[in-house]
């Protein structure tokens, strides 16, 4: 295959970026879109340029750091997919490939395509865990959890926290990852004692970090590679109703 790669190239948070095209031939089907990167940054380095700085880690669809903008789609054209995961078969030849990264007020740009994800710690550093002492692990039958709820709390779970959901909203917002985060443990016992403030903490702490507000778009469920469905930002909404008429936000405590 013979492509056209346009990317995007930022020295620094100060400079201003521009897109730089670069020619691929002799790309296979079966290479990664990753992998495509690392064979145009061994050819940049052979001829003394910069190489293309990009995030990656376990390069399985599991770590969540990899996402950037492919062609104005997170994570590219192939649903409940990560960027590691994407090859080359998903397009054709002579295709030209625009890769940038996620864009919202909240993801600085460091590097090229690599962004500043870390506000999406800080809203799970607010309140996305449980600070009961738990001691040693209890049998697994001695809390019974319905199917039903294991299941969902399941779904919310396998969010990898990438922030595609942000790039892909017109508002910038991270109410599908905020609200993977909460529901994954306000649908299980063992969230129940934290769980209105579990939701007044992280929602604030989303809103002081300058991201935006959900208007329904439903982009964030339609790039998710893990199929987070909206339903979630409802019951995150509910929460948040019933802990806003019920407390005021307490600071977390420090064990």
């Amino acid at each position: 295959m013979k492509l056209t790669l346009k990317i995007w190239r930022q020295e620094s948070p100060e400079d201003k970026g521009r897109l730089v095209s670069y020619e691929m031939d002799g790309v296979a089907e079966d290479t990664s879109f990753l992998e495509l990167l690392d064979i145009l940054n061994q050819r940049l380095i052979k001829k003394g340029e910069h190489p293309v700085t990009f995030d990656h880690d376990c390069r399985e669809g599991i770590c969540g750091s990899c996402g950037f903008m492919i062609s104005g789609i997170a994570h590219g054209p192939q649903k409940l997919t990560t960027t590691c995961q994407l090859f080359m078969r998903q397009f054709k030849d002579g295709d030209t490939i625009v890769a940038e990264p996620f864009r919202s007020r909240a993801f600085p740009v460091i590097k090229d395509l690599v962004v500043d994800r870390s506000a999406l710690d800080k809203i799970v550093q607010a309140g996305g865990f449980i600070s009961a002492r738990t001691g040693s692990g209890p049998d697994g039958n001695a809390i019974p959890i319905s199917k039903e709820k294991a299941d969902r709390s399941m779904d919310a779970a396998a969010c990898i926290g990438c922030g595609a959901c942000v790039a892909a909203c017109p508002n910038g917002s991270a109410m599908l990852f905020t609200a993977a985060k909460i529901s994954h443990l306000g649908l299980l016992p063992q969230g129940q004692p934290e769980r209105k403030q579990r939701a007044l903490r992280m929602v604030a702490k989303m809103q002081e970090l300058g991201f935006g507000a959900c208007s329904n778009h439903g982009e964030c469920e339609a790039v998710c590679p893990k199929g987070i469905s909206i339903d979630f930002i409802a019951r995150l909404n509910r929460d948040y109703m019933v802990a806003s008429a019920l407390e005021t936000v307490e600071p977390v405590k420090k064990v």
